[in-house]
C-alpha cells in the first residue's frame, strides 16, 4: 500500500515529509482551487517546489477543471502528475497528450453510479482517485463501493480516512491511501500525525511482506 499526503503548503511540512524515514509515494499541492484553505498561488507554489526532492516521491498538481493558462504554468514546475477534478475523458486525453504528463483522475463519489464513472478513464489515466463529495469539507462515502471496480487499475482512495485508522482494512479495495485534513491540527499540518500515518502505512506493508514470505515457505 502506498501513501499520498495532500495539501502541503509550507517549507516546514514539506521538508519533514521529504526527509521522513518512510516518505509517502505522492505529495499533493492545491494549485488552482482558491476556496481551499490549502490553496497556493503560483508564486508561492514555485518557491515551495524549488527544493531537492527524493526521486521516489512524486509531486502531484491538484487541479479543478483547469484552463490552458494554469496548465501552461504548471508544466514549468516540478510536477510528476496532474490530479484532475471535473474534467471529462475527452479533455483529459487532450491534456495528457499536449502536456505529456501522467494523470490522476479524481472522481467524487456519493453512490455506485459515481464509482462506475471510472470506466470512462481506464485507458487514459494512470491512477483513478475515488474521493468524497465536497471540496471544502469531505462528506464521506461508503468505501466498500470500490469492490465494484473490476478493471485492473491503480486505485487511490480519499475521504474521511483518519491518520490513525487501521489501514489494513483498506488493502483489498485500494492501492493508495490519500489523506489531508486528518493530518491537521487547527488547520495546519501536524508533523506528529504525519509521522503516525506514515508509520501505519509501513506497518501494513511489513505485515504483507511477512505474510507473503510465509506463503512462499509453506
Amino acid at each position: 500500500m502506498k501513501a499520498k499526503i495532500c495539501g502541503v503548503k509550507n517549507f516546514e511540512t514539506l521538508n519533514f515529509i521529504i526527509n521522513h524515514k518512510y516518505p509517502p509515494k505522492f505529495l499533493g499541492f492545491i494549485c488552482n482551487y482558491r476556496k481551499s484553505k490549502r490553496y497556493l498561488n503560483y508564486k508561492n507554489l514555485k518557491k515551495l517546489l524549488n527544493c531537492k526532492k527524493r526521486k521516489k516521491i512524486k509531486f502531484v498538481s491538484v487541479l479543478v477543471n483547469p484552463n490552458e493558462i494554469i496548465l501552461r504554468k504548471i508544466k514549468k514546475l516540478n510536477f510528476d502528475y496532474l490530479q484532475l477534478y471535473d474534467v471529462s475523458p475527452k479533455k483529459t486525453k487532450v491534456i495528457k497528450k499536449k502536456f505529456k504528463i501522467k494523470i490522476i483522475t479524481a472522481i467524487t463519489v456519493k453512490n455506485l453510479k459515481d464509482v462506475l464513472k471510472y470506466k470512462n478513464f481506464v485507458n487514459i489515466s494512470e491512477i483513478i482517485l475515488f474521493d468524497s463529495k465536497g471540496y471544502e469539507k469531505s462528506l464521506g462515502f461508503n468505501h466498500q463501493l470500490l469492490k465494484n471496480v473490476t478493471h485492473p487499475i491503480n486505485k487511490m482512495l480519499a475521504g474521511n480516512i483518519k491518520y490513525n485508522d487501521k489501514l489494513d482494512k483498506y488493502e483489498k479495495i485500494t492501492d493508495i491511501i490519500d489523506i489531508s485534513g486528518s493530518l491537521e491540527t487547527r488547520g495546519e499540518k501536524d508533523n506528529l500525525k504525519i509521522d503516525k500515518f506514515l508509520r501505519n502505512i509501513k506497518k501494513v506493508n511489513d505485515k504483507d511482506k511477512k505474510k507473503n514470505s510465509a506463503n512462499r515457505s509453506a
